[in-house]
């Protein structure tokens, strides 16, 4: 919600004093473990009561900045706070304890979603279900979420160029390394995702010389890596900035004869791919994928891939199955990280994949690896703090001529800070999970027995 019409407006006072006095209702009678402190123009505010017999519990405090804040969270409810803190209507030092707050709160705090927000939830639940993923969606999709800035995701991915969460083993701290007295090594990044890598492939059951397959190729991590084992990748992304980086990448490590890059959307794939592949593989790709679509996703999985040693993984972000929902609305990640996109839930994709393939795939393993995210959000983070620089930010300028103004460009970076927070809460909280399925074709042993 921009505030240029509805400043101007005689009426916008009004309804800034009506969502005040709404939100202060509901936190009023909504905050029942921890606190939180408000400060604004009226004064300071507090709701809840500490307990210090509960180890968990928080105080939290806010400084109301401007109090278009209220109308943003009584209109759109958390996508409001997450635009209010982008848009700086107020100040924290800690917003991680308040996304914590809100998580041991929530049930008793759906009064703060306004009629007027629950409407615009289901209609852009409705929108994401029916549209989202279109071939001509798809496209656009990519390009907003991938082609923003190669030097930005440089800056805090690290030398692996991975999107998606690390797998942290021990020699890294595991997956609280970060938070030890001696804090990260400035290589535990690489370390982990590349560990990740090596056990997605092993999950794949691949082997040198097979042909490997793969949806959302990133910026080439797994078809490097697979490359490097002796096989063959073709790889499939929409992302134009993410092609040319990976081919250049790829073009230095002299593997440009193991690895074909395709620009093309994974439902266009060529007629020779038919029963061609021995592998398949697509990293934290399928929540691009939309609802509508996901049978399609599999039957396609099943065509490319032979009929009696193929294996696929795929790794994806995903909804609890106690909460998720085919209706998805449109919140922070959707609308400004991963436009339109829909987690599944782990025993879902099952049944989907299993009603798709008809029998041709056996389910080989589920695994939830949500705890290793957190880490691999806040070592994201601290990159991105770290390397956030006048350099940096001309080639973001210049991707992007839309942030040249100041404003502009502060609003953006809090955008990505936002986000490192509001994940890492997320999946340390098993409020979102991150699943791991590993699909087989029937009567394929991981390795002979007998």
């Amino acid at each position: 919600m921009h505030a240029s019409k509805e400043r101007t407006s005689s009426l916008w006072p009004s309804v800034i004093s009506y969502a005040k006095s709404c939100v202060q209702t509901v936190l009023r009678e909504g905050i029942r473990r921890g606190q939180l402190v408000i400060d604004d123009c009226d004064g300071t505010h507090t709701y809840g009561e500490y307990d210090s017999s509960d180890k968990k519990a928080r105080i939290v405090s806010i400084r109301v900045v401007n109090e278009d804040f209220y109308a943003r969270v009584y209109l759109r409810h958390d996508l409001g706070f997450s635009e209010a803190y982008m848009y700086g209507d107020f100040e924290t030092s800690d917003l991680k304890s308040i996304l914590d707050l809100w998580l041991d709160n929530r049930d008793h705090l759906a009064g703060l979603q306004s009629y007027f927000a629950r409407v615009m939830t289901t209609m852009s639940g409705l929108a994401l279900r029916l549209f989202g993923q279109t071939l001509s969606n798809a496209k656009l999709n990519a390009i907003a979420g991938y082609d923003c800035c190669n030097e930005l995701f440089e800056a805090f991915l690290g030398e692996s160029m991975m999107y998606s969460s690390a797998l942290w083993p021990d020699s890294t701290g595991g997956v609280r390394g970060d938070l030890e007295i001696d804090g990260p090594a400035e290589a535990d990044l690489d370390t982990a995702q590349i560990n990740k890598l090596h056990y997605l492939l092993r999950k794949a059951r691949v082997r040198p010389g097979d042909r490997v397959l793969e949806f959302g190729t990133g910026w080439g991590s797994l078809a490097i890596e697979a490359a490097k084992m002796g096989c063959v990748v073709d790889t499939f992304t929409l992302s134009i900035e993410q092609k040319h980086f990976a081919e250049a990448k790829i073009a230095r490590l002299g593997l440009s004869e193991r690895i074909r890059i395709h620009l093309c959307d994974y439902r266009n794939l060529p007629a020779d791919f038919e029963k061609a592949f021995d592998a398949f593989v697509s990293i934290e790709m399928v929540e691009h994928v939309g609802y509508r679509f996901l049978p399609q996703y599999f039957k396609i999985i099943d065509w490319a891939l032979k009929s009696d040693r193929a294996a696929a993984v795929v790794t994806a972000t995903t909804q609890p199955d106690s909460r998720f929902d085919t209706l998805q609305a449109s919140d922070f990640a959707r609308e400004y990280i991963w436009p339109n996109a829909f987690c599944p839930s782990p025993i879902s994709l099952v049944g989907i994949a299993k009603d798709a393939t008809k029998g041709h795939f056996n389910l080989d393993s589920v695994e939830d690896q949500a705890h290793h995210y957190p880490r691999t959000l806040r070592e994201w983070g601290y990159r991105f703090q770290r390397n956030w620089n006048e350099d940096l930010i001309k080639h973001i300028v210049k991707a992007q001529p839309q942030l040249a103004s100041p404003e502009d460009l502060a609003i953006y970076k809090r955008r990505w800070e936002y986000m490192f927070v509001y994940a890492e809460v997320g999946f340390a909280r098993a409020y979102t999970s991150m699943t791991y399925w590993t699909f087989v074709r029937p009567e394929n042993v991981v390795e002979r027995c007998d």
